[in-house]
């Protein structure tokens, strides 16, 4: 049998290392194909095992293929993902890091992460109305007595957020109060977030919808030059979930678990995160209050909107703020630009990088 969804999915990966974690994904992987974003230094070669079917763009390749509007594309930081989702050509994306490695579940059994994931965005989601037993569409489970049946259909997926074993995503406060803490907690459960709600989303065991929420899934500007860092997905999850619940469409989180192998330093963590720790009480309440008129009836326009407003509400915190709302906007524009007609034909005129 196929692989679900093999011609329909990508699966992006960021790094600065030869990719030698693919071996132990490559039962899971290797029909699929993968678009390798390298950050830091272009002249370094990524080592990426036989066998895989690949794009790899670095530095150099994203400069080329966007001119000016590169400028949105964060430099030395995992933020550089984002750049494989505007490249992608499929209707979905899974992304991960390279030191997350494949997960057992209670019973020592392998988990294909991305085989659940893709479960997860191709059932509905129940934003509205929240289902006891979690998930009413997962085997043995359904709607509790009391569920509307009006409800009962749910909205399209656009986000499924999985998890991680051994390392926690813990910020470097909490790192350094608890430097031993490993999770070895196997739930297996798949939720909606409920409408109204935010969350923290991790970008290292993702997968998306990209016709659906794509190009909401920016991950600003961190890292070099930048006065913030391990922000990059959060900011994506903030904007995504607003504009998911102004659109009618789900985030789900729960299953699928990956095994975090290597927990980063704290201190350089806190180095790149103390900014970020004060900033989001107030960009916190931001989200929060962000509204979006009927007239915001796309993503793209959406998160427009949300731009705008991250300009000048955002933007009496820091000027950071204002640089990060221009770069929305190009965000927007490189995306429409690599995704219109016309950039087939780009393509076709050797706009692909190296790859097998």
């Amino acid at each position: 049998m196929a692989p679900l969804l093999k011609d329909e999915l990508d699966i992006v990966i960021p790094t600065i290392r030869n990719l030698d974690f693919l071996e132990m994904w490559r039962p899971f992987f290797q029909p699929y194909h993968l678009i390798i974003v390298q950050d830091g230094d272009p002249t370094r070669t990524v080592m990426v095992p036989e066998g895989f079917d690949y794009e790899l763009y670095n530095r150099n390749d994203i400069n080329r293929i966007l001119g000016p509007k590169a400028s949105c594309i964060s430099f030395k930081d995992s933020a550089c993902r984002c750049f494989g989702y505007m490249v992608s050509k499929k209707k979905y994306v899974y992304t991960i890091d390279d030191d997350c490695f494949v997960a057992k579940d209670p019973t020592g059994k392998d988990i294909d992460a991305l085989a659940k994931h893709i479960q997860n965005l191709l059932c509905p989601s129940t934003p509205l109305f929240f289902n006891t037993l979690y998930d009413p569409y997962q085997e043995g489970a359904d709607f509790v007595r009391g569920y509307p049946f009006s409800l009962r259909e749910g909205v399209p997926t656009a986000v499924s957020h999985g998890l991680w074993l051994n390392i926690p995503d813990y910020d470097a406060p909490t790192q350094l109060v608890k430097p031993r803490e490993r999770n070895g907690r196997y739930v297996d459960a798949v939720m909606t977030i409920p409408k109204g709600s935010l969350f923290p989303m991790c970008g290292m065991n993702l997968a998306f919808d990209r016709e659906l929420i794509g190009p909401a899934m920016y991950f600003g500007l961190m890292g070099d030059g930048q006065p913030i860092g391990r922000y990059d997905d959060m900011w994506a999850g903030w904007c995504v979930k607003v504009i998911c619940d102004h659109l009618g469409l789900g985030v789900k989180t729960g299953l699928p678990y990956i095994w975090h192998s290597k927990a980063s330093n704290p201190f350089v963590n806190l180095k790149k995160e103390y900014k970020g720790i004060f900033w989001q009480e107030d960009i916190i309440p931001f989200f929060q209050a962000a509204k979006l008129t009927k007239e915001c009836d796309t993503v793209q326009k959406c998160y427009i909107s949300l731009s705008q407003q991250v300009k000048e509400k955002l933007g009496k915190i820091d000027p950071y703020f204002v640089k990060l709302a221009d770069a929305m906007v190009t965000w927007i524009e490189a995306w429409d630009m690599l995704n219109s007609k016309d950039s087939k034909e780009a393509d076709a005129n050797g706009s692909k990088p190296k790859g097998k």
